[in-house]
């Protein structure tokens, strides 16, 4: 279907980082977001985010916004987060000699510099939990709990050497809207309206660390948040791994009982699986159409009627048909948006 990592298509909605630009406008001009979400490619109207923006337009606005706000939290906590905290964090965290041992100077580190929440550790049962526990009342920052709850599975799986398992994450808000957009971010199943937020992963899989160089630490800042932000395992969750079989092979042979055989399970199984993550084959294959989509728009180098070939339309009627459902605009209308 394409060259391009599977995990790099992933897009999420528009409305998954609006507390994110909530949140920058306290630290920032107007003129400044404009000029910040210009830069990282995003379409905005009366400066918010028109569109389903893409890992590569997260990754450039975390990178111009925290520089440029000099906070790398961006607004996102009531102190700001000064240059250079995430080097140091990194710095602390990978004398750990163990995933347990980096969760704990994980949290002794934000505790030094976080007044809106105290960070916790709670074990039992065979699991650890990292636990964000307001120290008062404020607005609950959704896209805050998000980055740094990733944030912490992100530093596991660098010093790990792998995409560490999560048992699961739990957020203390209501399920919004977009809740779809969570599968993109952690490999696990998300539950929402928790007494805090929290990630919590078995003890049994959390192994020693791997020793990681000076050059590896400078690589991982100069990626972030790339490295941290969207998940790459696929082995949790059923919908991945449905997603990298359709991503490998052709539309024509993307059925449920191909994708079934793949996967060595009968139809009805994966069905209840997939049921069970909230999700469903086709919601699935037209998500991959669309990320697929958005990036070939995005890249600018094949026709419409070429794009809506190589995703598995019949006519670019129906793709713009589809496109528009997926998305609320044409193909068109959203090429020239990016223009």
């Amino acid at each position: 279907m394409t060259t391009s990592d599977p995990s790099s298509l992933a897009t999420v909605s528009s409305q998954f980082a609006g507390n994110w630009i909530m949140a920058l406008r306290h630290c920032c001009t107007d003129a400044q977001l404009a000029s910040f979400l210009q830069r990282a490619g995003m379409h905005a109207v009366q400066g918010q985010i028109a569109h389903r923006i893409t890992l590569d337009q997260i990754v450039r606005l975390y990178q111009i916004a925290a520089i440029e706000t000099n906070d790398e939290m961006m607004g996102l906590w009531s102190r700001p987060i000064r240059a250079r905290a995430l080097q140091h964090l990194l710095t602390t965290v990978r004398e750990a000699s163990s995933l347990p041992s980096a969760l704990h100077r994980f949290s002794t580190f934000w505790n030094l510099l976080l007044d809106d929440y105290q960070i916790e550790l709670a074990s039992g049962n065979g699991s650890i939990s990292l636990r964000l526990v307001p120290r008062g009342a404020q607005p609950c920052q959704q896209f805050g709990h998000m980055l740094i709850l990733k944030l912490a599975h992100g530093l596991l799986s660098w010093l790990a050497g792998y995409e560490v398992p999560v048992q699961a994450v739990q957020f203390a808000f209501e399920r919004p809207g977009f809740s779809d957009d969570y599968a993109v971010i952690f490999p696990a199943q998300i539950s929402f309206m928790a007494p805090c937020s929290a990630i919590t992963f078995e003890v049994a899989k959390l192994g020693p660390t791997k020793r990681r160089s000076s050059a590896e630490l400078k690589e991982f800042l100069s990626r972030a948040p790339r490295d941290w932000m969207f998940t790459g395992y696929r082995e949790h969750k059923q919908s991945l791994r449905v997603r990298e079989f359709l991503y490998q092979t052709n539309w024509e042979g993307g059925h449920l009982a191909d994708a079934a055989r793949a996967l060595n399970v009968t139809p009805r199984t994966l069905m209840r699986r997939l049921d069970a993550e909230d999700t469903s084959f086709q919601a699935i294959k037209d998500g991959l159409r669309r990320d697929i989509a958005i990036h070939d728009l995005q890249a600018g180098s094949k026709s419409i009627e070429e794009i809506s070939q190589d995703v598995g339309f019949s006519s670019p009627a129906n793709f713009h048909r589809a496109f528009r459902r997926w998305t609320g605009v044409t193909p068109s209308s959203y090429r020239a948006s990016k223009n």
